[in-house]
């Protein structure tokens, strides 16, 4: 999933965007509430994850401006009021959850998981699996197998693969690799694309009747059903 985090706090947002890369998804942030409504209004995320108290414009605005022009984005509301009225009044803003500082990862984590299922309809199979051939990626469970048999995939991998998956007979270059699973928006200057996609290879792959990851020699590489 693609997550805006808009958070003021710099250790607070850090610990959130690692644990959001880390679990596979690519996040974004925002570090006040100028910076994340504009964020809101030109991206397209999965879910939004929103800190009520922020500089310049604070979190229930942004997430009522956002239903005021018929953005259905799923938000979580974080902050450090947790009183029953507190919450009241930020679901009533327009937000779908409301998550109480200090918290564990792992449930929020749960939570915006669990709303970006709610934003594919429940999470139907068409949009939480993804399958060529015999391959198949759970984007939920994070599973991954080829002719039944689970294949383990690091995060990064993952994040590589489902990428793959998700533009399967296209061709994906190297920019659209760095940006959409790397998060940068410039050229390293390194290998790391290629050490990744050698490794995702020889494990999707390797000990199979047929490849399914191809290069495009000058334009970059393609997940497809049978070479060409």
């Amino acid at each position: 999933m693609r997550i805006l985090v808009i958070e003021d706090d710099r250790d607070a947002a850090a610990f959130l965007l690692r644990g959001l890369r880390e679990a596979g998804h690519v996040a974004d942030h925002a570090a006040d509430g100028d910076v994340g409504a504009m964020a809101v209004e030109e991206g397209s995320y999965d879910v939004v994850v929103v800190d009520r108290m922020l500089p310049f414009r604070d979190g229930l605005s942004i997430v009522e401006s956002m239903r005021r022009r018929g953005d259905a984005t799923p938000v979580l509301i974080l902050s450090a009021l947790g009183q029953v009225d507190d919450r009241v009044q930020g679901l009533r803003a327009g937000g779908d959850d409301y998550l109480t500082k200090p918290f564990a990862f792992t449930e929020l984590l749960a939570r915006v998981e669990a709303l970006g299922r709610r934003r594919r309809g429940g999470g139907g199979e068409t949009d939480m699996v993804y399958r060529i051939a015999d391959l198949e990626l759970d984007r939920l469970s994070h599973a991954v197998t080829r002719s039944g048999q689970d294949i383990p995939l690091q995060p990064r991998e993952f994040r590589l693969l489902e990428y793959l998956m998700k533009h399967a007979g296209q061709v994906v270059t190297r920019t659209m690799l760095l940006e959409n699973v790397w998060d940068y928006h410039f050229d390293p200057q390194t290998n790391v694309i290629d050490v990744h996609i050698s490794r995702l290879r020889s494990k999707i792959d390797k000990g199979f009747d047929k490849p399914l990851l191809h290069t495009v020699r000058g334009a970059g590489y393609m997940l497809r059903d049978g070479a060409r």
